[in-house]
């Protein structure tokens, strides 16, 4: 019986579990549909920006320089990287982590030897995970997402663009995942600064011919700050609607793997029970034997 009490206790234990993260997923959804509708209205206007941005500088000749597209030598790096603030999500958190350390193995190792990589931690589980194994880590923009807000990113921008500006830092990445569907994240690690030079494409012979007022230079230096803005705060709505749906993904597959685990429990209890009465049919039988 001792068996059976610790089987119906694992049972309680289990529909309990599965009760939590059916209503996780269920909150977590509700969630989803607003941080999607947020990153599906600003892509639209990130591209557009982009679009216009790539339209005005392959048309400046060598005018289009500005502070924020010189390149140096990389001797110090910034890295952004954007997590989430709570766990429970699957892997999302997890492949961050790796991502950035493969990167940094990958093409910033000697700086990182030197002590010259520094992460800007947006989302607590970033900030916690770099500090904990001593990375020099700016823990000042880590709360992004209570709520997740322009002004509260134009903040983390700002800070990048004015310490490249300054020359402490040479270059500086964005590391995120991006939103795709509610079960695919796609990964990003994208350069931030040095804004990269425009792309030539087949459709650069159809660009419109604009008549700028003010100049075009000057049209140019305003769009390009904007523009960075712009792309931080992207990189956290394509986060925050990537870890809602991570977190869906996760509490759906663990409310399933909770009910197969039910089934087992059930099984057991069943057999263990069965098992249980046909001993004592046995014992009650082999006693009235002995009487007779």
């Amino acid at each position: 019986m001792a068996n059976l009490k610790e089987v119906k206790g694992r049972i309680q234990s289990v529909t309990s579990t599965q009760q939590i993260t059916k209503a996780m997923k269920m909150v977590a959804a509700a969630k989803l549909r607003r941080a999607q509708d947020n990153i599906t209205q600003m892509r639209p206007y990130a591209e557009k920006l982009n679009a216009m941005l790539q339209n005005l500088s392959s048309q400046g000749g060598d005018n289009e320089e500005s502070q924020f597209s010189e390149v140096r030598a990389i001797e110090r790096v910034l890295i952004l990287v954007v997590t989430s603030d709570k766990g429970l999500c699957g892997a999302f958190n997890s492949n961050i982590f790796k991502a950035v350390n493969r990167h940094i193995k990958e093409n910033y190792q000697s700086q990182f030897d030197k002590g010259n990589v520094t992460i800007l931690a947006i989302g607590k589980k970033a900030r916690d995970y770099f500090v904990k194994r001593d990375y020099n880590v700016i823990t000042d923009y880590w709360d992004m997402f209570s709520p997740v807000s322009f002004e509260k990113s134009v903040e983390a921008s700002e800070y990048a663009m004015e310490r490249f500006v300054e020359g402490k830092y040479d270059r500086v990445d964005l590391v995120y995942n991006e939103f795709k569907n509610v079960a695919t994240q796609i990964m990003r690690v994208e350069q931030y600064l040095p804004v990269l030079p425009p792309e030539k494409s087949e459709d650069d012979k159809f660009q419109v011919d604009y008549i700028y007022q003010p100049s075009r230079d000057e049209i140019v230096k305003d769009l390009i700050p904007k523009s960075l803005k712009v792309q931080v705060y992207k990189a956290i709505l394509d986060s925050n609607a990537a870890e809602h749906g991570a977190r869906m993904t996760a509490m759906d597959q663990a409310t399933d793997n909770a009910g197969e685990l039910l089934k087992e429990l059930r099984l057991t209890y069943n057999r263990t029970r069965q098992a249980a009465i046909t001993k004592e049919i046995l014992e009650i039988v082999a006693g009235a034997e002995a009487l007779g």
